[in-house]
């Protein structure tokens, strides 16, 4: 393809995506909806500006790779344990039950056994990258339907394995040909054989995850190149990925094994910033894609026969998955929402079908008519939700409540520099059961901190990417204790300008640096020496004569005519000449009175001192 061709393409979907996402979302329809439409309209059957869509779907379906790799790294080992239930009962039963259950519907509807087999396990498949991508938006991915989609979308990824092999056994069964396109590097050789390469390959990427990576991202982050760390982030994404393809696997399956081997990982949150706009990039691009693949001359032509497809595959997928989430436990209102969520076709639906349609086991005018309701079904999902929620507001219903039950647990506060400072004042907050989420940006700390068994992560909180995947938009205050008093200042400003809900406490290293933080946002200041030396201070006077009760008194004096100091001082802060008047009148005139203070506490009787 030429370079101004891809120029010239590059420029119509990212116009299509800027002018129809922001309208989607004002119109509270959501951006995956809005990114369908403006495909549509892109698309062959509208304004003509793209024509196929398959090169640019292999491309675009990276972004549903980066996205299982960053749910992943949400899902630590021990959570994904727990969720076993969720992922083996509800996903495995989903799956069977909605295939059978749509494979009974074609049986009586005419179709031949092992095409109604085919094609009703393939819609049974729901699409990963729109429903966690809708649940995002609105807030739905921590509540007890997200983590129930969740154990049944990754369920259905790993399904499909079972599902490329079994679609030449049906071929071949009906008299057809068993050959069917390469599947990975592995394609001819005996099962047995490919077997092995599956678990080998599953095998090195747990292996690389605890042993290799950690050390290869300590010795990156010791660069300080931000640019570095992320290719590598890309690197690792995409070697693991070509692993999973090569041994015949879902590179979306490898990407989400990753990232759970990586969930323990201190760099777990560089990772989730560098790799985050990738995603949306890219998954904005997958949505396009698939708005302008739908064949609109199809839909023109039966739109009938679409019509009863699209319906009876959605209302058949919410029964089937209602019913199975509420004999497993899940309650009414989180079943209908997961219910509703995954009503529609998925993005596998159109490889499997290419594959079936080729070798014959699904005839292809019902292929291309299935592909183009799997695509509407996608279209429709935003609608569903949005009728499902207009249902709650009407007291019929209400969303379901958050349950934390796959993810990490959001966090009470942000701790960012887990230096000495930073270390008591994160100790106090979780010692009295406060969650936090830590962060520290020399590789060397983080490293010889995560040795005494505690969680701090690798990263720079002045980015606000990194901020943001750290919990600030959930979190109630951030501490800031970072050692670079430009770095605090800056991190001071971005918190304050993009989390306004978030109370913001802050190291100072001195009265003016102090001020400087207050001036960028901050609430609550503390001199990194001062409590330090107030605390020797009273000390020393106790060896030099004072009882404990006076030497207390006395720090709480100095400690109350110094706040005044500092707030008096504020308001001529920025006008140097003023400033310095003003701090040597203040001290003198502090003195006096704290000298008064002290002597007239030194003249007290003691009980009244005590």
């Amino acid at each position: 393809m030429e370079g101004t061709n891809v120029l010239l393409l590059a420029l119509v979907y990212l116009t299509a995506g800027v002018v129809a996402v922001p309208i989607s979302q004002r119109l509270g329809l959501g951006s995956v909806l809005g990114y369908l439409m403006a495909g549509a309209v892109i698309g062959p059957f509208i304004l003509h500006l793209v024509a196929d869509q398959t090169s640019v779907m292999h491309f675009a379906e990276f972004g549903v790779v980066i996205m299982l790799f960053l749910i992943g790294l949400e899902v630590r080992p021990s959570l994904l344990w727990g969720m076993r239930r969720v992922f083996f009962g509800l996903g495995g039963a989903q799956v069977l039950v909605t295939g059978l259950a749509l494979s009974g519907i074609g049986m009586g509807l005419g179709m031949p056994w092992r095409s109604a087999t085919a094609l009703g396990f393939i819609l049974s498949l729901s699409s990963t990258a729109i429903v966690l991508q809708t649940f995002e938006e609105k807030g739905l991915r921590h509540t007890a339907a997200g983590a129930a989609a969740f154990g049944i979308l990754l369920f259905q990824d790993v399904s499909t394995i079972p599902m490329f092999a079994a679609l030449p056994l049906l071929a071949a069964s009906g008299g057809g040909t068993l050959s069917m396109p390469e599947q990975g590097l592995l394609a001819g050789f005996p099962a047995w054989a490919q077997a092995l390469a599956v678990l080998a390959a599953v095998m090195l990427i747990i292996g690389a995850g605890r042993y290799l990576t950690r050390p290869a991202f300590r010795f990156i982050a010791k660069t300080r190149s931000r640019e570095i760390f992320t290719a590598s982030a890309l690197l690792l994404v995409i070697a693991v990925a070509l692993l999973m393809e090569a041994v015949g696997l879902s590179a979306a399956l490898g990407a989400f094994l990753a990232g759970v081997v990586l969930a323990d990982s201190e760099f777990r949150r560089e990772l989730e910033g560098d790799i985050e706009p990738f995603r949306g990039l890219l998954l904005g691009l997958f949505f396009i894609s698939v708005g302008a693949s739908m064949d609109l001359g199809l839909v023109a032509s039966r739109p009938a026969a679409l019509l009863a497809l699209v319906a009876g595959l959605m209302l058949v997928k919410m029964a089937a998955i209602y019913l199975i989430a509420r004999l497993f436990g899940v309650e009414g209102r989180a079943a209908a929402l997961t219910a509703a969520a995954l009503a529609q076709g998925g993005e596998f639906a159109f490889v499997l079908l290419g594959i079936a349609s080729a070798l014959g086991v699904i005839p292809a005018d019902i292929s291309a008519l299935a592909t183009a309701a799997v695509a509407v079904s996608m279209a429709l999902t935003p609608l569903t939700l949005i009728g499902y929620q207009s249902w709650c507001s009407r007291g019929l219903s209400s969303l379901p409540e958050p349950a934390n039950e796959a993810f990490d647990d959001r966090p009470d506060a942000i701790v960012a520099g887990f230096g000495r400072f930073g270390q008591i004042a994160a100790r106090l907050l979780i010692v009295n059961g406060f969650k936090t989420s830590t962060l520290d940006a020399s590789a060397e700390q983080v490293e010889l901190v995560r040795r005494f068994g505690r969680r701090v992560y690798y990263g720079d909180a002045t980015r606000l990417d990194l901020l943001r995947a750290s919990g600030a938009a959930d979190a109630k205050l951030l501490i800031v204790a970072i050692d670079d008093r430009d770095q605090a200042e800056k991190l001071v400003e971005i918190a304050a300008q993009h989390f306004p809900g978030l109370k913001i406490l802050a190291r100072a290293y001195d009265r003016r640096h102090a001020y400087r933080l207050l001036d960028k946002g901050a609430h609550i200041v503390e001199r990194e020496t001062f409590e330090a030396g107030l605390t020797l201070g009273a000390e020393a006077l106790k060896t030099l004569g004072f009882k404990d009760a006076q030497a207390a008194r006395a720090t709480r004096l100095f400690r109350r005519h110094d706040e005044n100091m500092f707030q008096a001082l504020a308001q001529v802060w920025g006008d140097d000449e003023r400033f310095m008047i003003a701090t040597k009148e203040t001290s003198e005139r502090m003195n006096e009175l704290l000298a008064a203070d002290l002597q007239s506490m030194l003249q007290e009787p003691e009980n009244e001192q005590a």
